[in-house]
């Protein structure tokens, strides 16, 4: 088990090159670190989240490109105050370049209210180890509705 303030990871661990990637990414969201978290992926990457038309992707096409999922940060991610990241299955075979992780992501705002979201999240890398594909499996309507402010 790996554990920090901010993850909390309940899964198998080894070394697979998208398990560590997805943990990477996880752990610069959770710093709030757009530079670090742009390393994780490669300069043409798709990021997904969630897969469809949503709020944060009208047409439902995906995050292209490291300017548009920077773009993604400034939208979804840079409002949060904080991340705690629970991951409880990670299914990853040896010889593969994928990585599925189920848990769920606890997102704080300044004022003390939050969201929990239960989540479905599937890495892809490259020879290199970085995500060319990220498709993050929820539904924003369950997440609005977990919404809960503070007492």
């Amino acid at each position: 088990m790996i554990s920090s303030d901010a993850i909390t990871w309940n899964a198998p661990n080894d070394d697979h090159p998208a398990r560590a990637a997805s943990q990477r990414s996880y752990s610069a969201v959770a710093k709030g670190d757009l530079a670090e978290w742009l390393t994780v992926y490669a300069p043409d990457a798709v990021r997904e989240d969630p897969v469809g038309p949503s709020m944060f992707d009208p047409e439902g096409n995906g995050h292209r490109g490291h300017a548009a999922i920077s773009a993604f940060w400034e939208q979804a991610i840079a409002p949060i105050d904080t991340f705690e990241f629970t991951i409880t299955e990670s299914f990853a075979n040896p010889g593969s370049n994928t990585c599925a992780n189920l848990g769920q992501i606890k997102t704080s705002f300044p004022d003390g209210s939050y969201t929990v979201t239960d989540l479905a999240m599937v890495y892809i890398v490259d020879d290199e180890g970085r995500v060319t594909s990220m498709r993050a499996f929820w539904e924003p309507e369950r997440t609005m509705a977990s919404f809960t402010t503070p007492s």
